[in-house]
């Protein structure tokens, strides 16, 4: 079996993200399952950071847009929240583009507008 990045705080957090969905199931606005999220970290002392802001680094200078992530856990992993049909590459691409500023190494793109909870682990292996 491979070793994942992260694994045991990734299997921690996932495990959250499945409560979550047990208790709410599907239908609620991103804000609710951010809400419980943050409940659930709190509970469990979890380290956290909700709506991380993050600056754009261009040619040494600070752009004036802001990226920010819903959540950045452990200091070290990016968790997204989405509620929709089904990811699509803007999801994806959104979660490279916080790893490339925030200089992380693995994201957690989540979608909770499913019967079950699916998610996906984002690696970026270019530093």
């Amino acid at each position: 079996m491979e070793d994942y990045l992260h694994k045991d705080k990734t299997y921690q957090i996932i495990g959250i993200l499945f409560e979550v969905h047990k208790n709410l199931g599907k239908g609620f606005s991103e804000i609710v399952y951010k809400d419980a999220i943050e409940f659930e970290f709190a509970q469990l002392n979890i380290p956290f950071e909700r709506e991380k802001e993050f600056s754009v680094n261009y040619k040494n200078t600070i752009l004036k847009h802001k990226f920010y992530a819903d959540f950045v856990v452990h200091n070290k992993i990016i968790l997204e929240i989405k509620t929709v049909d089904c990811f699509n590459a803007n999801h994806y691409n959104q979660c490279l583009n916080y790893l490339k500023i925030s200089n992380n190494e693995l994201a957690l793109l989540v979608n909770f507008n499913s019967v079950s909870l699916e998610y996906k682990r984002i690696v970026n292996s270019i530093k």
